[in-house]
């Protein structure tokens, strides 16, 4: 009896030491998660001191699609991180994960339209010189720094795009979270600094100018600073693409290729002849009414991200369906002003590529009015495809700019 009410006493013991054990536990994982809280505190607290820091000197910051602030990219990267399960000490991906993010981080059909037009124009430059190792170098230099820079330019308006690209081009791989904010701002910088390295070793002023100003437009049109963000004005934003496409990188790798093949002897005397010799001239012309039309198409697709970011493209301002069809419009315009050149040339150009020129218009805008009115302006996923499109016609130009030579 003794025993049993020994015990019956130490009972009472037993299930105090587990209630105490049971404490114990509960108050050290209490302290565990409050010290862990107390970190992401710290370091949130960190960022967002530093991002006040830079926006005090520099203004980096992507734009609050709703409000208009300015979230700084380091809280920004860090919400995501946490938000897509993942950490800034994570080891990278695998090398074949990062490559496929860095295809879609270059903007693939921007790249094809780089290199097709300095090959083209570059045709151009070296005609009637034989085939010589001095202008095969020259456009390995043109080629690959022009790439580099391509990719640090759509990649910063990538940067500063980040939370309308969530709504807009969720695909793209930092609005997906495949790469990090800070993986985006690396290649970024790598890029810049290649491009302008190849560009200095190459010794060609005109190179170095053609990559310079481009990257400064690019900043321009994309980086979140006071009189800059000039993608949120259609007529600047136009104004930089117009820039870019029409004349800089005709001019700037037209007169690079020449001086290389030793054509000509200094910059000015480049400059004077094209303005004598009609293919380059009216190549400017054409692709200033082919830029219009890709500056305009491109927000198209967008339009639903730029309202709530509050970026008053033209599709915003008029409407879809008007803008889609002043760009048809603009470049059937600039398809028959092609060929009525093609025509004005036949007896220097020839019969066979007088063909060659006109046929290939006439069928591009065949092809464009095919497509056009096949189009639901109301479907974006076909708006997107068109506009795709369209870049398979600006390639198809360069194609047939030789032939007016």
């Amino acid at each position: 009896m003794r025993t049993v009410r020994s015990i019956s006493a130490s009972a009472p013991s037993v299930k105090s030491d587990r209630q105490f054990t049971s404490s114990r536990l509960l108050s050290s994982n209490f302290r565990t998660q409050s010290n862990h809280s107390s970190r992401r505190a710290v370091l949130t607290s960190i960022s967002e001191n530093s991002c006040r820091i830079l926006r005090s000197g520099s203004g980096f910051g992507i734009p609050h699609k709703r409000t208009g602030q300015r979230p700084c990219p380091l809280v920004v990267a860090s919400a995501t991180s946490r938000s897509q399960g993942f950490s800034s000490e994570q080891p990278m991906a695998s090398p074949a994960h990062f490559l496929t993010a860095l295809h879609k981080f270059s903007r693939p059909h921007t790249m094809i339209g780089t290199a097709i037009s300095i090959l083209s124009i570059s045709a151009l430059a070296i005609q009637g010189y034989p085939p010589s190792g001095v202008a095969g170098n020259a456009l390995v230099q043109a080629l690959v720094s022009a790439l580099l820079m391509n990719i640090s330019i759509v990649g910063t308006n990538q940067i500063f795009d980040v939370e309308i690209d969530k709504i807009n081009k969720p695909e793209l791989p930092l609005a997906s979270g495949e790469l990090t904010m800070s993986e985006g701002v690396g290649i970024v910088v790598i890029t810049t600094v290649l491009s302008f390295v190849l560009g200095w070793a190459s010794g060609s002023v005109p190179l170095m100018l053609t990559l310079a100003v481009s990257w400064i437009l690019g900043l321009l049109y994309s980086i979140e600073l006071p009189f800059m963000r000039w993608k949120r004005s259609p007529l600047l934003a136009a104004g930089c693409i117009l820039a870019v496409r029409a004349v800089i990188v005709q001019l700037g790798f037209y007169t690079h290729m020449a001086l290389a093949v030793g054509g000509m002897s200094s910059i000015q005397e480049v400059l004077s002849s094209i303005s004598s010799y009609g293919p380059v001239a009216f190549t400017c012309s054409f692709m200033l009414f082919f830029s219009i039309v890709i500056a305009l198409f491109k927000d198209i697709p967008d339009v639903k991200g730029d309202e709530q970011s509050d970026i008053r493209t033209l599709s915003v301002r008029f409407g879809v369906s008007k803008v889609f069809w002043v760009c048809v419009w603009l470049l059937s315009v600039a398809y028959a002003a092609a060929c009525g050149y093609a025509l004005s040339r036949l007896e220097v150009a020839g019969i066979l590529k007088t063909v060659l020129a006109v046929g290939g218009h006439i069928a591009a805008a065949a092809l464009l009015w095919k497509g056009a009115v096949g189009v639901n302006t109301e479907n974006k996923s076909e708006l997107t495809s068109f506009y795709m499109f369209i870049w398979k016609l600006f390639y198809a130009e360069y194609l047939i700019i030789p032939f007016f030579a």
